[in-house]
């Protein structure tokens, strides 16, 4: 038996807080792990983030707009750099006491990493590393954001555990139930979280398979899960014609093989931003295969965010309900060690 309570959240840690193209369009307001922010690229295309909250008069940084030397409060005209310093005062000369809050921030791979926590041990070298992304001449993603009503680990256990996919998403990406429920499974603890290699070989492949990979029969299908805690799942998964080799070779050629990277970054404890982005191996990033998968997954995750809604209701209603463990979840029970193993290490840096 096991909890499986909402998480309390860990906040010396690196999170996804934008999509590096979410900045062509101005600032954005984004709650990362408690914290207000603002999130902007200034007149050197350098990426911030600061307190969404003007020191003079409190007012939203992000109803104001970048400028050359940082972001521009929309009320009397404040101009705050990346380090979060006031470095124009209209009017007035500069006082080294205007400052807001800046949070350390790292683009790379297009995305927008925040670190919001003790910012001496923000650690760029524990940003988790996706360089797919940047292949453009194999990998052209499309990427997607949804707000969801829940713990964010409730999202890490979702994708830790798939035999819901033939419940949740028959109709999508999941497939026969029954031979969800036989796969074959190896699951393994690591260093910074879970990992799992699941087969189902000879198996239907589920209608988004088939319109995106043109199957006319059963298929040799796999799925490779990389948990990387807080809040990081990568993906590695495809289906090729049963019988074909495809499981002495993954990466040969044909067949539907396609990426992931999953984000759940926690808002507070209650809601978090699921950042996603699908690339099917090959395809141009309007090509068919690749535009019909994106859709079939963005489907799919509406449908994921459907239970995880409804498991938080639930869970919010009666936390002291235990939650059990199947023989399914071990991967599972993998992360949710994993993401114990930070909250424990932050208490006690707290307590020194």
């Amino acid at each position: 038996m096991s909890n499986l309570a909402m998480e309390p959240l860990v906040r010396n840690a690196w999170y996804i807080a934008a999509w590096s193209h979410e900045l062509d369009d101005g600032p954005i307001a984004r709650q990362i792990a408690g914290e207000h922010m603002v999130i902007f690229r200034s007149g050197d295309g350098q990426a911030a983030a600061l307190e969404d909250r003007c020191c003079h008069r409190a007012v939203k940084l992000s109803l104001g707009k970048p400028v050359e030397k940082g972001i521009q409060c929309g009320y009397h005209g404040l101009v705050f750099d990346g380090s979060g310093a006031c470095v124009d005062n209209p009017g007035e000369q500069l006082n080294p006491s205007y400052n807001v809050r800046a949070f350390s921030v790292v683009e790379r791979q297009k995305m927008i990493w925040v670190w919001t926590g003790d910012a001496e041990q923000a650690d760029e070298s524990q940003i988790v590393d996706f360089p797919y992304h940047d292949l453009d001449e194999e990998w052209n993603f499309h990427f997607g954001r949804y707000e969801i009503a829940a713990n964010y680990m409730f999202m890490i256990d979702n994708l830790m555990d798939l035999t819901h996919l033939g419940y949740v998403h028959l109709s999508t990406i999941g497939g026969h139930p029954g031979e969800q429920d036989v796969a074959e499974l190896e699951a393994a603890r690591t260093e910074r979280g879970a990992k799992f290699v699941r087969w189902m070989m000879n198996s239907t492949p589920p209608p988004a398979f088939v319109a995106a990979g043109n199957f006319e029969g059963p298929v040799d299908r796999w799925g490779e899960f990389e948990y990387v805690a807080p809040g990081t799942v990568l993906q590695w998964a495809g289906s090729h014609d049963a019988g074909t080799g495809g499981r002495e070779d993954r990466n040969k050629p044909g067949g539907l093989v396609f990426r992931l990277l999953h984000q759940a970054t926690p808002a507070d404890e209650n809601n978090y931003h699921y950042f996603f982005s699908s690339a099917v191996r090959g395809q141009a990033p309007d090509g068919q295969a690749n535009t019909l998968f994106h859709e079939a997954n963005r489907e799919a995750f509406l449908e994921d965010k459907l239970f995880i809604e409804a498991q938080q209701e639930a869970v919010s209603e009666d936390p002291s309900r235990k939650l059990i463990l199947r023989e399914h979840d071990k991967a599972v029970a993998y992360g949710r060690q994993a993401i114990h193993q930070m909250q424990n290490a932050e208490m006690s840096q707290a307590a020194e």
